[in-house]
């Protein structure tokens, strides 16, 4: 049981965190923090936050328990307007969905204060944004990435993890530069390829006729196109590295495919489309329910 969850960020993500924290019991009070007004007064009629406050330092003050559910971009400057009342025993969290840059701001901010620290990536999402999406089982049955800093504290880290596990995620620990090589390959590179491919159809001169003619297969693969800008903006910046080798790794096996086709060299196509085939269909998701849009 915590006192008090400090929210910075009340939209989808922060939004469900403390709904899922009210239902299992694990929190007394809610007090919650966004930019817009609006977004936090809404909030609190929901139910979501028991509290609106009017600044990240005033949602922090009191609180045992701090999450900062804010664009990857927006991380340090969040910290900068916290720090001055993170104390020990305090636990902070964020969830965003690339970690290198997230440990390397809280270094620079909180500096002997980032043992309080422990980043995380709850692998959970939906393609609508805002806290009138935000519910109370997003998190449950999904992945949780802790990536704790050699000076987090080890209690901090268990905290972390039974708070997590509570609200029914499955907790997995790792580096954060793993975690964005991981993460390059498995959901940002694939955004990337679903935001490219849509507008390469939707924009030629027929694209809206094509569109029309769409059926399932062009749904499922293109779902995860529809999801927040400014978020996928900030992951895909932030991440450039370890997603544009993963783009490259991909032009190559989509230009060996594509050389088959053109030397009209039909089994060499069938051996590379067949090899793809049956990975796939011998690759199991782990026991977690897919991670939305994150």
């Amino acid at each position: 049981m915590f006192n008090q969850l400090g929210l910075i960020g009340c939209g989808l993500m922060g939004g469900s965190f403390a709904l899922a924290l009210k239902r299992a019991g694990l929190v007394k009070c809610v007090v919650g923090y966004s930019k817009s007004p609006s977004t936090t007064d809404k909030a609190k009629r929901l139910g979501v936050i028991d509290i609106a406050a009017e600044s990240a330092l005033q949602a922090v003050s009191g609180s045992d328990l701090v999450l900062l559910a804010v664009p990857v971009a927006a991380t340090e400057a969040t910290l900068k307007a916290i720090r001055h009342l993170v104390e020990p025993g305090m636990l902070i969290m964020d969830v965003g969905s690339t970690k290198r840059d997230v440990v390397d701001a809280a270094r620079r901010v909180l500096k002997d204060k980032v043992s309080c620290f422990v980043p995380a990536h709850p692998v959970a999402g939906k393609e609508v944004a805002g806290i009138d999406n935000a519910d109370a089982l997003l998190y449950a049955g999904r992945q949780v990435i802790l990536t704790p800093l050699t000076q987090t504290d080890p209690v901090l880290v268990q905290k972390a993890t039974d708070v997590w596990a509570a609200i029914g995620s499955q907790v997995l620990k790792m580096s954060a530069e793993n975690h964005d090589t991981a993460f390059a390959a498995v959901s940002h590179l694939p955004h990337l390829l679903a935001f490219a491919y849509f507008l390469s159809v939707a924009k030629q001169p027929a694209g809206r006729d094509f569109l029309s003619l769409a059926g399932p297969g062009f749904r499922d693969f293109t779902r995860i196109a529809a999801s927040d800008p400014v978020m996928w903006r900030d992951v895909l910046m932030s991440n450039r590295e370890e997603i544009l080798k993963q783009s490259q790794r991909f032009r190559h096996t989509l230009d060996a495919l594509e050389h088959m086709m053109k030397l009209g060299n039909n089994e060499a196509l069938e051996d590379l489309v067949k090899n793809a085939s049956e990975m796939r269909a011998g690759w199991q998701m782990s026991s977690a329910k897919p991670g939305g849009t994150r």
